[in-house]
């Protein structure tokens, strides 16, 4: 398979399996009843299932979006060492977390003012990052500090910067 098109394979198998653990946390995190609307759940006859039934159903799913889950990041995995792209996984770290606990470490290009929801963060390796939630800090100023970007639960990504105390949640855009 051509380089050309081997990444935007890649990409895509790794877009389809970053649902799933959403997903999977989901369905861990409750059971249909809570996830399903009244609506939904009666439209697909849940309601007429006992307490235990609707309880061996939620374990059941829960294991098949696991196993799924497991599965599809261990074939792309497989598929980047066949294919000699396993740089393409360490590019794409902050987009999707394959396991590696390391934080993104560098620096960050400019001044720094703070935190704010929707601002961007530019570091020395090229990578942005986009703050996704409201926390702010106002009244720091910085020029290029260093900085750590960790993975959370499921996806998340927390930015630590040198001297700031609070971390918000981003998501690399670049």
């Amino acid at each position: 398979m051509s380089l050309r098109l081997l990444r935007p394979l890649c990409v895509a198998l790794v877009l389809c399996t970053a649902a799933l653990p959403a997903l999977a946390q989901r369905v861990v995190d409750g059971d249909l009843q809570q996830q399903m609307s009244p609506e939904e759940f009666k439209a697909a006859g849940l309601d007429r299932l006992s307490a235990a039934e609707l309880a061996a159903l939620n374990r059941w799913l829960q294991g098949k979006v696991e196993a799924a889950t497991t599965q599809a990041v261990a074939a792309v995995r497989e598929e980047a060492r066949e294919e000699g792209r396993q740089e393409v996984i360490v590019k794409n770290r902050g987009f999707f977390d394959f396991g590696s606990s390391e934080p993104v470490t560098g620096v960050l290009q400019g001044e720094f003012r703070g935190f704010g929801k929707g601002r961007t963060y530019t570091l020395d390796n090229g990578q942005v990052w986009e703050q996704v939630d409201a926390t702010s800090v106002s009244g720091v100023r910085a020029q290029s500090p260093k900085v750590s970007i960790k993975p959370g639960l499921m996806g998340v990504w927390y930015m630590k910067v040198d001297g700031v105390n609070t971390q918000p949640k981003v998501r690399r855009t670049k």
